[in-house]
């Protein structure tokens, strides 16, 4: 990683609060505030959801891959990453060795309770629109991509548990974690 860190990527399973934590962390800090999910869709003009039915993931990865190299150039950043981009060791790569990553760390019983009437995220569309779905089908759903996603949520800098918090307190906490950093880095 650079010795002075500009940039600040925050990673976790969707709902976790990446895209309201960020731009307020932002905000706080002074800093820029991006949502890859936003440029990537900002760039096709469609939504993540149409973009997966459209062309499918692989075309995402990619779109999303290559948003991430060009975000990583910014300065003063903090970028709020899509649940899955971290699990890509090329994402991963860029990640480590261009910025401080911020885990934000949710149960799978608080991801239920943000996600269970969300049509916007793809994992989970069909589950929502079955109308038939039990928590325990979401939460097992949930629990399986956790455990492979969260090997790499943990490479992260900084874990901060985002259930019991309110985000005020969230982003008070970080703010003073990644002033302190980058006073030792810079």
């Amino acid at each position: 990683m650079e010795t002075a860190i500009k940039r600040i990527y925050l990673t976790g399973f969707m709902t976790s609060g990446k895209s309201t934590i960020g731009p307020i962390l932002a905000n706080v800090i002074g800093w820029e505030f991006s949502d890859l999910d936003r440029e990537v869709e900002e760039q096709e003009g469609k939504t993540v959801v149409e973009i997966f039915e459209t062309h499918g993931e692989e075309y995402f990865r990619d779109i999303e891959h290559r948003l991430l190299l060009n975000l990583s150039k910014k300065t003063n950043t903090i970028l709020s990453l899509g649940g899955g981009t971290m699990v890509f060791d090329r994402n991963l790569s860029i990640l480590k060795n261009t910025g401080m990553t911020v885990y934000l760390k949710s149960s799978p019983e608080m991801i239920y309770q943000r996600i269970k009437n969300k049509i916007d995220r793809p994992i989970f569309r069909d589950l929502v629109l079955s109308g038939t779905a039990k928590p325990k089908d979401f939460i097992e759903r949930i629990e399986n991509l956790l455990s492979k996603r969260e090997p790499y949520y943990l490479e992260s800098d900084i874990c901060i548990n985002t259930d019991l918090s309110n985000i005020g307190i969230t982003v008070d906490k970080l703010a003073k974690t990644i002033f302190k950093a980058i006073n030792e880095n810079n």
